[in-house]
């Protein structure tokens, strides 16, 4: 009879019951609050509580049954003894004053502390619950499982599936969400290099791409000496051949190739026409993530950028995607090597008009809208729906911008000092 048991023994009863049940409380709140990604990793690498943890958390119905079951199963029997020890002690008064006691230290030592402590430190309180979890649902599973046949029924019917976890992953905007809140587990660097990637799937290769007016070709209409002077000057490695205009594209040239063919002599008309690679043509629209990988599937690195009826708006290589990811060699505007952005000695900056606006974001730090015009030409016209005069002043987007040159009905030059305020 528990009515013989001594007072001492019923109250070290009652302390044990509630450090179970602190324990129980515990390990439920340490255990939903691991880390799914990070668990996954340390499974993978072998740590044994990782491994433990992840194999309870297959099946969250048994381990939510198993640490109730033991958890309201304590929490029933310490109230019993509690009642006892009020009754031996000081009456049927005290059963009321035993209970509301009761209440308040499982409240706060076997539910608030411990949950609030697994919530902060999940591993540390979940790994090594899971050595006594683990085997206690494997000894208890005949009633575990009678007990969730019941709840599974009522989810099924609900149409909710057990496994419902396990198809769940992270979206862009919460994979971005995770990089940016990673603080120092990621060096600045790699956040950006990362939240780049991800961005990739939202720029189109018209952001990117060589306008069409600036394209830098080889014209073999060209008398022979301009286009040997033309591939001996060249800053760039690839070029597009063409006759007449860029329309009538035959493809591209590597000057390393051309190089090879006089090594000592010059090359011949001839010889450069054997060399020309069929040109590589991409639809407008085409997300970069998805050009990067054509440039791979089609071991290219430059193609040409066209619209619906086939005329010719842009190129884009491979190197200008890159540049999305990892960003200029120097993002300091100070040494800003475009050949489109000026730095003045007074602070402010002469720019091309035809200045890709990602590209003025990028190495300046700015942050022009990206959803509209692609040049900075573009989104002065259309803000302005005219093409200002030189000498006309606006501020656009909060950067005071001044029209200097304008040419062939488009604007050739701006002036912009980002030192000043930006007001709307």
């Amino acid at each position: 009879m528990l009515t013989d048991i001594p007072i001492w023994l019923l109250l070290t009863s009652l302390f044990v019951l509630i450090l179970l049940s602190a324990f129980f409380s515990g390990s439920e709140t340490g255990l939903i609050s691991l880390n799914r990604y990070r668990l996954r990793h340390m499974s993978r690498d072998g740590h044994p509580g990782a491994v433990r943890a992840s194999e309870l958390l297959k099946r969250p119905d048994r381990l939510i049954g198993v640490i109730l079951l033991g958890n309201n199963f304590v929490n029933i029997l310490a109230s019993a003894i509690a009642t006892i020890i009020a009754l031996r002690l000081i009456g049927e008064e005290g059963i009321m004053i035993a209970t509301l006691l009761l209440t308040l230290v499982i409240l706060i030592f076997a539910e608030i502390t411990p949950k609030t402590l697994a919530a902060l430190h999940p591993e540390r309180v979940a790994f090594p619950a899971t050595l006594i979890i683990r085997p206690l649902l494997k000894t208890l599973y005949p009633l575990i499982w009678l007990i969730n046949t019941i709840p599974s029924g009522l989810l099924r019917l609900l149409g909710v599936s057990q496994r419902a976890l396990e198809g769940h992953h992270l979206s862009s905007d919460e994979l971005r969400t995770v990089v940016n809140e990673a603080g120092s587990l990621i060096p600045q660097r790699h956040q950006e290099m990362l939240l780049s990637i991800l961005d990739l799937e939202q720029v189109t290769v018209e952001d990117i791409m060589v306008p069409r007016n600036e394209i830098t070709g080889i014209d073999l209409d060209d008398d022979w000496e301009t286009i040997l002077k033309q591939i001996s000057t060249s800053q760039h490695t690839r070029l597009p051949v063409y006759r007449g205009d860029i329309d009538n594209v035959l493809g591209f040239i590597h000057l390393r190739n051309v190089l090879a063919l006089g090594a000592n002599r010059s090359p011949q008309r001839e010889e450069l026409e054997k060399v020309i690679r069929e040109a590589y043509f991409i639809p407008e629209g085409t997300p970069l993530h998805t050009q990067l990988l054509n440039f791979q599937a089609q071991r290219r690195r430059i193609g040409l950028v066209v619209d619906e009826y086939g005329d010719i708006r842009g190129l884009v290589t491979l190197d200008d995607i890159l540049e999305e990811i990892v960003g200029e060699f120097t993002t300091d505007p100070a040494a800003a090597t475009s050949k489109d952005i000026h730095p003045q000695e007074d602070g402010s900056f002469l720019v091309d008009g035809g200045t890709n606006i990602r590209e003025l974001n990028r190495i300046m730090q700015w942050d022009l809208p990206t959803n509209g015009p692609k040049t900075l030409n573009g989104m002065i016209t259309e803000y302005l729906e005219t093409i200002p005069e030189p000498g006309t002043s606006l501020l656009l987007q909060g950067y005071p911008i001044e029209i200097m040159q304008t040419a062939n009905n488009s604007i050739k030059t701006v002036r912009i000092d980002p030192r000043l305020d930006k007001t709307e």
